[in-house]
């Protein structure tokens, strides 16, 4: 076995099983109904069960699944949004994925990475908007290893402006071997995000060219076992929708999240399901690309067959259908976005191709995003508390699982929404804002936790006092 697997590295996929399973008889209505009453008592399902919620391709009950769906996500996470932005590091790439504009054989992808200088103006950029979450996008190449992961990490929690600060950076960089993850986990990063990108072993094989760091299917898919043995017990998983079948693809995002949950006691912090988008010098094959309806049925399958996790959708999409897709599961966005290098300082209006990994469906601002979000009865959140005060993995899970999360989910997301109206929400977004903490205080009960919670928008109102979570 290569030592740089995980200690019992297996590949769990089973594709004959996964394709048969997506291709069964439509279940009775029956089963499907007792499988959304199992969901809605918070019980994860197997991907048997999943596949069955696939399969049920009946109007009435495709509506069933999402109000279960947005119930759940209500039951579990209330109104919160939790919103973050990207912000790209490097683009340079060893690997020559078929969908991907920063591939290397792309003569049209403009190469760049950012130093310690330009990663500060772009993190004071977004800083100066109001964000307070960053996800870190690094290319596959020897340049980006884990001490340079690391470095930009720190790099970006030094940076103070005004109010403003980082108060967690995710990453979405290469698969390390166990010392690398203990190098970033050092570094205090959050999640650390993974996507198989498809788990079909076959289509995998001619997106992922042999003899690139990406074409080792089994390195990639131990990658977070890996990340979970070195002490990184918050990681993401997800796959790149429009490569292979929807269903195979949702079934195999299942099975990995049980895996994790059966191996290392806790599954995944997030999900991601990013859909195929135009590319610099990508030529788009239309065969498995996946629809607006399908897409949502996807979200909401996924939020009833794992209910304990977060699940993110990103400004691939448009901004209707992710305002759409967030009643059925979605817990998390980006906003404010953009994908150039260095394009919070230097970009205008217009999106540049050549340096970006794929195009923008919603390109608004982060107020404009805030201002729908309050004004759809949605709390934007900024909240770190859960990771700060070591409320990640098992003991996320302890929180999570049973929906105890909310307690602290909604104070915090009320405290972070509040420092960004007062602090950077335009007149309309800030008027939007106080309406619905107005709302939300009304519905909390009159105990201490409340009169604290009174008390701490009072000072944030009043006092530079900030970050005061619970």
């Amino acid at each position: 076995m290569n030592p740089k697997l995980s200690a019992t590295a297996t590949d769990f996929i089973d594709d004959a099983h996964l394709t048969g399973l997506a291709a069964g008889p439509a279940p009775e209505r029956a089963r499907v109904r007792d499988l959304i009453a199992k969901s809605m008592d918070k019980q994860a399902l197997a991907v048997e069960e999943a596949a069955e919620l696939v399969r049920a391709d009946d109007p009435e009950l495709v509506e069933e699944i999402f109000a279960a769906a947005r119930t759940l996500k209500e039951t579990v996470y209330g109104n919160r949004i939790v919103l973050f932005a990207p912000l790209y590091i490097g683009n340079e790439c060893t690997n020559d994925c078929a969908y991907c504009g920063f591939r290397r054989s792309n003569p049209e992808a403009i190469r760049r990475t950012l130093d310690v200088d330009e990663i500060r103006r772009q993190v004071s950029a977004l800083e100066e908007k109001g964000q307070k979450r960053l996800i870190l996008v690094f290319g596959e190449h020897p340049h980006y290893d884990a001490r340079f992961i690391a470095e930009a990490v720190r790099t970006v929690y030094d940076v103070k402006v005004g109010h403003g600060e980082i108060r967690r950076v995710n990453i979405n960089a290469a698969p390390l071997d166990h010392e690398g993850y203990r190098i970033v986990k050092e570094a205090g990063i959050g999640t650390y995000q993974v996507f198989q990108e498809t788990y079909h072993h076959e289509t995998y094989a001619r997106v992922h060219p042999a003899g690139t760091a990406k074409g080792r299917y089994l390195w990639r898919l131990d990658a977070l076992s890996r990340a979970m043995e070195a002490g990184c017990d918050d990681v993401g998983i997800g796959a790149l929708f429009g490569l292979y079948d929807w269903r195979f693809d949702l079934l195999g995002l299942v099975r990995h999240a049980l895996f994790l949950q059966e191996r290392y006691g806790v599954g995944p912090h997030t999900i991601s399901f990013p859909r195929l988008r135009p590319a610099s010098g990508v030529r788009l094959d239309e065969r498995w690309m996946v629809s607006d309806r399908d897409l949502l049925r996807l979200i909401a399958i996924l939020r009833l067959s794992v209910p304990y996790t977060g699940m993110i959708l990103t400004a691939r999409e448009n901004a209707e259908l992710r305002r759409q897709a967030m009643t059925f599961g979605v817990s998390q966005i980006d906003a404010g976005t953009r994908l150039e290098l260095g394009g919070y300082t230097e970009a205008g209006d217009t999106q540049c191709m050549e340096r970006e990994q794929f195009q923008l469906g919603d390109v608004r601002s982060l107020d404009e995003v805030m201002r729908e979000l309050v004004v759809d009865g949605h709390i934007p959140s900024f909240c770190t508390a859960c990771y700060r005060l070591g409320r990640t993995g098992e003991h996320f899970m302890e929180f999570a699982i049973p929906g105890f999360i909310k307690k602290f989910c909604t104070p915090n997301a009320l405290t972070t929404l509040l420092e960004y109206l007062v602090d950077y929400g335009s007149p309309e977004t800030r008027a939007a804002g106080e309406r619905i903490i107005a709302a939300e205080l009304a519905k909390l009960p009159d105990d201490a936790l409340k009169v604290e919670l009174v008390a701490r928008l009072d000072r944030i109102r009043t006092t530079d006092d900030r970050d005061l979570y619970f």
